[in-house]
């Protein structure tokens, strides 16, 4: 006989005929009806074809005689979970009595399920774009305070291991969490101290090999194959005058708005400074209140995934950070061996540049071509090409694949869209947090897919790497509710013996009335066991 389809099981189980507490009962939160809201509002069932398949490895139904079926076809009448054809297992048989042209099925009800089912995922994409527009709009309503709570959850990433340490040689909490701060923010400012005398020295005279690299190129496209005239290039250096001069009541607003952004930015700065300290001082004590307020059910599940999430986060900043400082050095080498000014600002450039993914490498690499053009002519450009494309490849195909595959494992073509979308829609500062926020996001999506494969018997608690002991107990719960599932499906179509139940048997806790003595008992629970157990 065929296997009966998840529908029928939701069918019969949803019926409630009887109490039962047998051992093989399945816990009631794991029987399910099936359907959600957009099942309910198209009027539809679940489209589930999969579940009315044979598995891999199973024998498909024989095909059973006109007398077999007459004999088994009295448990099949009245029963409404056997009387689908579409859920029948086993080769389509064709009908004596079907003539050519005939339909066998109604067209009109094969077209509207399949529409309602359509219906169903498009209502489903539509509820789902709408949440995400309006997290958009929420977030971009209140960008202003949780910007210095992103920054400062980065920095807390990259400072941990030095707080820890200093834990470790036994100085009080606050006093490591200090020294860890000032420490960090002097290394930043003797880096800036370095290199702003060469700044200085060197912005005036690339200022002036820039005017001669102008002339140059004046005198390139005045000579073939272009031949321009002076009169042409005097033109187009008028043209771009006059729109610099009719820009200058949207030059000087700019000049309002970067006033206004530099104290937002100072503001911004203070915010992090403080949060940094806390979030040092007091982090470890933010997961107990989250298992506090959630629950524990809820709270288990919020453990395990900010644990990852910050594992994640932390393990791509640190690794970003290596590959940064092994890109800037090797272009800030090569800079220096072929003489370009402003190669230490350039190198500082890159290693920033480099924690925003692709584009940062890419936007940094030009910048320093575009330096040597107009500093050292088109030769020393080219080579600096070179350079740049070598490291870049290095880092592309050595360094990335061995360090961020690690601490990400993300597919490049995610990264680039990540860093795309979050760079038109917050600017720099998108770009900078779009990788690492993708990245938890990742993160959350994998915890929910362990959870699946350990509620499907795919995986076992011990092949996935929980970062918390909640983590291992909610994944030992949820294969223990997978194997109890397992034991109660098994339990329909064997005794306790191990021996395959007659037809008859197997058929019994489906019909209404007592067709083994049982007086119609089954170990399925129903409706009011489920509820009592919940």
């Amino acid at each position: 006989m065929g296997r009966v389809s998840s529908d029928s099981k939701n069918t019969n189980e949803s019926s409630g005929q009887k109490k039962s507490g047998g051992p093989n009962s399945p816990d009631p939160r794991d029987v399910v009806d099936g359907r959600d809201f957009a099942d309910i509002l198209m009027g539809s069932g679940r489209m589930d074809p999969e579940s009315s398949l044979p598995l891999p490895g199973e024998d498909p139904a024989p095909v059973k005689s006109p007398a077999e079926a007459s004999r088994e076809s009295i448990f099949l009448d009245g029963d409404p979970a056997m009387s689908h054809p579409d859920e029948e297992v086993g080769p389509l048989q064709s009908d004596e009595n079907a003539e050519p042209g005939k339909e066998l099925r109604d067209r009109a009800e094969v077209i509207g399920t399949s529409a309602r089912w359509a219906a169903g995922w498009s209502l489903r994409f539509l509820v789902v774009a709408a949440a995400f527009w309006v997290l958009g709009r929420a977030l971009s309503g209140v960008w202003t305070g949780i910007l210095p709570v992103i920054l400062a959850i980065i920095v807390c990433t990259v400072l941990w291991p030095v707080v820890r340490l200093l834990r470790k040689g036994h100085l009080p909490n606050a006093l490591a969490v200090l020294l860890t701060i000032i420490l960090f923010f002097a290394v930043i400012g003797g880096i800036i101290a370095a290199i702003a005398p060469s700044v200085s020295k060197q912005i005036p005279q690339l200022v002036d090999r820039g005017a001669e690299g102008i002339e140059q190129i004046q005198n390139w496209v005045a000579g073939p194959p272009l031949n321009l005239q002076s009169d042409q290039i005097d033109n187009m250096i008028d043209q771009a005058t006059n729109w610099v001069q009719d820009q200058t009541d949207q030059i000087t607003q700019t000049a309002i708005t970067g006033v206004s952004a530099i104290t937002s930015g100072a503001i911004t700065l203070f915010v992090m400074l403080v949060l940094i300290f806390f979030f040092l001082k007091d982090g470890e004590k933010f997961l107990p209140m989250v298992r506090r307020v959630a629950g524990r059910r809820v709270g288990w599940h919020l453990t395990e995934v900010l644990t990852r999430c910050w594992n994640t986060l932390g393990g791509f900043i640190r690794t970003q950070a290596i590959v940064s400082f092994i890109d800037a050095f090797f272009i800030g080498l090569g800079l220096v061996i072929m003489g370009v000014p402003l190669a230490g600002p350039l190198a500082i450039i890159t290693f920033f540049g480099g924690f925003i993914p692709i584009v940062g490498a890419f936007t940094a690499g030009a910048l320093a071509v575009l330096v040597a053009l107009v500093a050292n002519g088109f030769t020393t450009a080219l080579i600096v090409l070179g350079i740049v494309l070598a490291v870049q490849q290095l880092e592309g195909n050595v360094l990335q694949p061995v360090l961020q595959s690690k601490a990400m494992k993300m597919h490049a073509v995610i990264v680039l869209l990540s860093v795309t979308v979050g760079g038109g829609l917050f600017g720099i500062i998108g770009a900078f947090l779009a990788v690492p926020v993708a990245a938890m996001i990742t993160e959350v999506f994998r915890y929910i897919g362990d959870l699946t494969d350990l509620a499907t018997g795919e995986k076992h608690s011990a092949d996935i790497a929980f970062a918390t002991s909640a983590g291992q107990q909610t994944g030992a719960q949820r294969e223990q509710a997978a194997q109890r599932w397992q034991d109660w499906k098994k339990s329909l179509t064997t005794d306790d013996s191990g021996e395959p139940k007659p037809f008859s048997r197997f058929l019994a806790p489906l019909l209404p009335d007592d067709k083994d003595g049982k007086g119609g008992k089954d170990d399925k629970p129903s409706d009011d066991s489920a509820s009592t157990q919940s």
